[in-house]
């Protein structure tokens, strides 16, 4: 059964919707969790990014992993909350949330780039495009060692994997996600071409 490609929900409740989500997302675990950890400001090494991949540069695996899962969980919590109201505010809370992430208000509206809450947003809304986007994640990554490579290739899968399953009005807000995380990506595109990219593990 296909899902309609129409809005059912009030115009206000999706707008306090994608808010929830915008103030959800927003929270810079990243920053956060390292300073807690002593580990100073993340945003002064490596690519300047506060992911967890980036975390990961610290040589601190366990705050990269406990950055990638709350980061990841901001995503989940925002679907899932707005989803007991509806399933146009559940999509709209994920699409803020994500928004938070890239831009948070805590930050002066410079965030991550999406991955980690990308994914999180996905196992809340259609967990079964989770499991295609980590599937491929680990495949490339193991391949190439590319954190970069690995998101980007997986995430032009998750859009066609819910197209798959009839879940039109989700696929398309997927394919939009995809397109802002290729944008994010566009100086480690470069420097895949040019082959500077920084590799996992890599400090």
């Amino acid at each position: 059964m296909l899902e309609p490609l129409i809005i059912t929900g009030s115009a206000a409740g999706i707008f306090a919707a994608l808010v929830f989500g915008y103030l959800l997302g927003s929270i810079p675990f990243g920053l956060v969790l390292t300073r807690m950890a002593g580990l100073g400001d993340v945003r002064s090494i490596g690519s300047g990014n506060i992911g967890a991949t980036n975390v990961l540069r610290t040589g601190n695996k366990k705050i990269a992993a406990a950055t990638l899962l709350c980061d990841m969980l901001k995503g989940t919590v925002a679907v899932l909350i707005a989803a007991y109201f509806g399933r146009d505010y559940a999509l709209a809370a994920g699409f803020g949330a994500f928004l938070g992430h890239l831009f948070p208000l805590w930050l002066g509206f410079k965030g991550g780039k999406g991955v980690a809450t990308y994914l999180g947003i996905l196992l809340g809304l259609v967990w079964p495009g989770a499991l295609v986007f980590i599937a491929a994640w680990i495949i490339i990554a193991l391949l190439t060692r590319y954190s970069s490579l690995s998101a980007l290739v997986a995430s032009i899968l998750v859009p066609l994997s819910i197209l798959y399953l009839g879940l039109d009005k989700t696929a398309l807000l997927f394919a939009v996600l995809t397109l802002i995380i290729f944008i994010k990506h566009r100086a480690n595109i470069q420097r895949l071409i040019s082959g500077t990219e920084t590799k996992i593990g890599s400090k």
